[in-house]
């Protein structure tokens, strides 16, 4: 049998981040402000380049880590991020203004995810990226679904939720809620949608 931790391990240790990326995360860690693994870092890049991607939306801003992968596949990106701690925000502001990201190419919204992605304009992103309040998560993505032009890609961290999603056993209520996303992107007719097994696991569904 493969050794599948060793796998991950070897998957996550491939990706090396820019220093600007490694001092945030340093914040991040000594604040406990959880935070992508590189291997997700990545994969939200190269996805954002391969959709030539010029508008795009996070939710769950963090200490910018996700902010800045997203933005590093493109100089001509815009990102609009949303994340309702103060001080995360705080911590994301120093990341772009390390990174040397002008204002024109980020919009920093303070808010409640559902409410300000209700105030977004149809069809207008190619990527949004989710990993913020979990518990508005399907409201999330059917916001997500308007938002996103024909072809363009939602992205949702925490997929497998600490391992525990697989194993059917488990039942608390954080685990709940993705294994039944999971099963519901898995059979709609707005996504077609994978799971990725690096980092927390990362769900990737293309708008049809």
């Amino acid at each position: 049998m493969v050794d599948k931790i060793s796998s991950w391990k070897y998957t996550e240790d491939f990706t090396q981040e820019s220093e600007v990326i490694k001092r945030a995360r340093s914040r991040a860690d000594e604040l406990g402000v959880e935070a992508i693994t590189p291997s997700v870092g990545i994969q939200l890049s190269i996805l954002a380049r391969a959709l030539s991607a010029k508008a795009i939306v996070e939710v769950g801003t963090g200490a910018g880590i996700s902010g800045l992968w997203l933005l590093s596949a493109s100089p001509n990106s815009v990102l609009a991020t949303i994340e309702s701690e103060s001080e995360h925000q705080n911590l994301a502001k120093l990341a772009f203004e390390q990174a040397g990201i002008v204002n024109s190419r980020l919009r920093l919204i303070n808010g409640r995810s559902v409410e300000v992605l209700t105030n977004l304009a149809d069809s207008s992103y190619d990527l949004v990226f989710l990993d913020g309040d979990k518990d508005t998560l399907e409201e999330q993505i059917e916001q997500s679904h308007r938002l996103l032009r024909s072809g363009g890609v939602l992205a949702i961290a925490h997929a497998l939720w600490r391992d525990r999603v697989p194993d059917g056993q488990l039942s608390d209520d954080s685990t709940i809620i993705y294994r039944n996303l999971l099963a519901k992107l898995s059979k709609s007719d707005g996504f077609i949608s994978t799971v990725l097994p690096i980092g927390d696991g990362l769900i990737i569904a293309s708008k049809l």
